[in-house]
């Protein structure tokens, strides 16, 4: 990669790393919160779904319109608009409605950056050096998500949920500051007219459309895991012996470390890919991930530094083939549908994706206190296990998508 492009990247990714500070700071209190009030798992789960949903309706709606509008001012608008909604939580939200209805807002704003942004590097970096550049992008989005459970969960131990609400914000605003520079001198790229329509181009694209299926099968895994991370290493600690209120900090902290080690995945799975082919790397880690999540709830009684090195292995796999998704879906459209084919898997993988913690949630509840054999919960096992169901399926849309004589035009010179 050349130094300028590079340099242009990483200014892009840090700037990213401070607006993703509110993606998931609701899960960081969620114990409190719940407790605050009232919310059984469901509840509390939906709350997620509802700022998903938020994430969908902008994620969609922003990235077919980057194919028409600057990038620039989609991407900072959506950016003020989460960091403002989060503090709208601040100040508003009270009960399981009020909170339903902000992170909803939330969610509208978030969703105008992440995509717009992977349009940028996509379009920028060559195919040969795209996986690499998709995969450092998706990084930062992952530190950004740790340092949003870090950050929250820190503050909150000692100041306050609200408080930890409020510096979220703040480092929305850097990162708003950083934006316009990262934008600075930026013009849009163009593409010629395509011949082919819309609905040949993205809808009928079977190779294409496995792989954003693939996608949504991936999120509905990875969205389980990031809100109900934090949650289940405090019921954990709280199992062992440990104060709610302190459980609820060292969790939030255990489960930024382990998001955080995905910052390393991305990268290196996106660089992997490059070499050996999207479809095999997806699938490799896809098995793996969805194999632990098959199990980790029924490791809730073991020692928790035991429980911490296998989720630190959780989290190196549930978000390494992110990039991947994306830069493959880059060479199944044409440039000039990139946006719209964005679009669709923003919808298809976020829509999974909001589902997901709800479903996860209601497993919870309905399994709440069920003990087969003496000793034995199986309430977390389950529940973790409908992340892994659905993840087999994701390399199942890869083995399709293999079969398909287009797939040949995907980088790394194997299908």
């Amino acid at each position: 990669m050349a130094d300028k492009k590079t340099r242009w990247l990483l200014l892009l990714c840090l700037a990213q790393s401070f607006i993703m500070l509110v993606f998931i700071n609701y899960s960081a209190v969620l114990p409190l919160l719940k407790q605050e009030w009232g919310m059984n798992n469901t509840m509390a789960g939906s709350i997620f779904s509802v700022y998903q949903l938020g994430f969908v309706i902008s994620s969609v709606t922003m990235s077919i319109l980057s194919d028409r509008i600057n990038t620039k001012r989609i991407f900072i608008a959506s950016a003020i608009w989460s960091g403002t909604a989060n503090l709208l939580f601040v100040l508003y939200a009270h009960d399981y409605l009020t909170a339903m209805v902000l992170r909803l807002l939330t969610g509208i704003g978030m969703g105008g950056t992440y995509m717009p942004g992977l349009k940028m590097v996509a379009e920028r970096f060559n195919p040969h050096e795209r996986g690499k550049a998709v995969g450092i992008y998706v990084a930062s989005l992952v530190l950004g998500v740790s340092m949003s459970l870090a950050v929250t969960g820190a503050i909150a131990s000692f100041a306050g949920w609200r408080t930890a609400f409020v510096v979220c914000s703040i480092g929305v605003y850097i990162g708003v500051i950083l934006s316009f520079i990262v934008f600075s001198g930026y013009r849009p790229a163009t593409h010629c007219k395509e011949k082919q329509s819309f609905r040949k181009e993205i809808i009928k694209n079977r190779p294409a459309f496995l792989m954003i299926l693939g996608y949504g099968f991936h999120m509905w895994e990875m969205n389980c895991m990031r809100s109900w991370l934090a949650p289940f290493f405090t019921a954990a600690l709280i199992q062992y012996g440990i104060a709610q209120g302190v459980a609820t900090g060292w969790a939030a902290t255990a489960a930024a470390g382990v998001m955080g080690v995905g910052i390393i995945s991305t990268a290196v799975t996106g660089t992997i890919s490059d070499r050996i082919g999207r479809t095999i790397t997806i699938s490799l880690v896809m098995l793996a991930s969805a194999s632990i999540s098959l199990f980790f709830g029924w490791l809730i009684n073991l020692n928790p530094i035991i429980l911490l090195i296998v989720a630190v292995i959780y989290g190196y796999l549930i978000v390494a083939e992110s990039p991947v998704f994306s830069t493959g879906l880059t060479e199944l459209v044409a440039p000039g549908y990139l946006g719209a084919a964005m679009g669709m898997q923003s919808l298809i993988g976020y829509s999974l994706g909001m589902i997901s913690p709800t479903v996860f949630g209601w497993a919870l509840d309905c399994c709440r206190g069920w003990k087969p054999l003496p000793g034995i919960t199986v309430d977390w096992g389950i529940a973790f296990a409908t992340a892994g169901v659905v993840a087999l399926l994701g390399p199942l849309c890869m083995y399709l998508l293999r079969r398909c004589p287009e797939s040949a035009r995907m980088a790394g010179g194997k299908k």
